[in-house]
């Protein structure tokens, strides 16, 4: 009986290494026999590899070697142009340096690194974004696939996002090494969208935009799909605008999320949630638990006055007067964190600011302990209109709901411990203040009008 080939050599199909070569076509070409024989591996050996866009297929493991680089092209012309999502929005775009689309049993896996060369599409986006005709390609994106895996590798400098599976079901993304620099644009980490069932898990994260990023499409996206059943465990988060980010692109509803054991250094925030009116869905049963954060700005956010992306500056979204509750409003509930320690904190402990006309409710704070830092540099705890920069704060809360602290501690701050602007059942339990510079009481609570009432 003859014995089909299971592993697939990109060499044995013309790919030259170290050559500066393209190796395009004979990775194309292995993919293809290995799909052909009914699946297999297609293996990457030691060596650079120069390379256009890869389209991966059912059943096919890309498997890089200790020592393996997969080095993609910056000519946009290697890059075909596909249907995807950008920001929550169908469109056309440049296909992922490696992308799939309708797949079922896909992985990539080894300790080889894939290398986006992403510093021209950097400074395009900055300096000349007439140039790109479509949205820069992301480095390893997979559409509506199902059973995915994202194994070991090392992932650095992206063009823009880094691993985005998209309306994708049974994902498992563990021990990525994922690098790009902290100024590099739109570099997010991981970023699932609409996706169900994901577990992340291992991973070093060190980028330019969030590190781990959970979307469900903005209010332009046709279908809803709710982003669901997400597990982000055991990773380090390094830099970045946020360590793990809930929206603001979350109108088909994100829910069912477990963030536990990990360590954020410098994220500018910490847990971040964000959305306005206008986007609608919901985010709800998230639990956060046995996290460590050191030098963020803010680690804890629930915001729904976010003003950044298309029409975040009209009225309809900054302003504080209530509107009437339809399918377009956002809601945060249910949202719990539990033993976390946050260190050199600057702007505030924590910031949750629901709308006039939907508050925040049904969120636990429970052993948590605070330091802010002896040099704190004044920032906006999050991007809301009409927040002024602040530092060293306890936490600011406005528009909350059935809110309950117990056994939370805030060092060094300034002014009270907890400031609470319409609130209502907001109860604190065994919660202090340590080594404040100016002692002043834990809790303010005020009621304020909104404007021209």
């Amino acid at each position: 009986m003859e014995r089909r080939l299971t592993v697939f050599n990109i060499a044995d199909y013309g790919a030259l290494r170290d050559s500066g070569v393209p190796a395009t076509a004979a990775i194309a070409d292995a993919i293809w026999a290995a799909y052909s024989a009914g699946g297999g591996t297609v293996y990457v050996p030691a060596g650079t590899f120069l390379t256009g866009a890869v389209r991966l297929r059912s059943n096919i493991q890309l498997h890089l070697s200790p020592g393996a680089v997969l080095s993609f092209s910056t000519d946009p012309a290697d890059y075909p142009v596909v249907e995807s999502r950008w920001e929550g929005v169908k469109q056309e775009v440049h296909a992922a340096c490696i992308y799939g689309a309708d797949l079922t049993n896909v992985s990539i896996t080894g300790s080889g690194t894939i290398n986006g060369n992403g510093a021209p599409w950097w400074e395009k986006h900055r300096n000349h974004p007439e140039e790109l005709e479509y949205p820069r390609p992301r480095l390893i994106g997979f559409d509506n696939c199902s059973r995915v895996t994202i194994k070991d590798v090392q992932l650095i400098n992206s063009p823009s996002w880094t691993v985005n599976p998209i309306g994708c079901s049974n994902v498992m993304i563990d021990n990525l090494s994922i690098l790009n620099p902290a100024d590099s644009p739109n570099t997010d980490g991981i970023n699932p969208e609409s996706c169900r069932d994901v577990r992340i898990s291992n991973c070093h994260i060190d980028v330019g935009d969030d590190c781990i990023a959970i979307k469900a499409g903005t209010e332009d996206t046709r279908e809803r799909i709710p982003c669901e059943n997400i597990t982000i465990t055991n990773c380090v988060m390094v830099h970045g605008h946020g360590a793990v980010v809930l929206g603001s692109e979350m109108s088909g509803d994100i829910r069912n999320v477990t963030i536990s054991n990990c360590v954020f250094k410098q994220t500018d925030r910490g847990i971040r949630m964000k959305s306005r009116r206008g986007r609608g869905g919901i985010i709800e049963d998230i639990r956060v638990s046995n996290i460590v954060m050191e030098d963020v700005i803010c680690p804890f956010t629930l915001n729904l006055y976010y003003f950044c992306g298309p029409r975040g500056k009209e009225k309809y979204v900054w302003d504080k007067n209530p509107y009437p509750v339809t399918e377009e409003t956002p809601q945060f509930r249910r949202i719990h964190y539990a033993n976390i320690t946050a260190r050199n904190v600057h702007a505030a402990a924590g910031f949750l600011y629901g709308l006039a006309e939907q508050y925040v409710s049904e969120i636990t704070f429970t052993n948590i302990d605070i330091s802010m830092a002896k040099d704190a540099v004044p920032g906006h705890p999050d991007m809301m209109t009409g927040i002024e920069n602040m530092q060293r704060r306890g936490f600011y809360l406005g528009n909350v709901r059935d809110v309950q602290f117990q056994q939370v501690s805030i060092e060094n701050h300034e002014g009270p411990a907890f400031y609470v602007e319409n609130g209502e059942e907001v109860e604190f339990l065994n919660c202090r203040s340590r080594n404040t510079a100016k002692p002043e009481k834990l809790v303010e609570q005020v009621a304020v009008e909104p404007a021209g009432t």
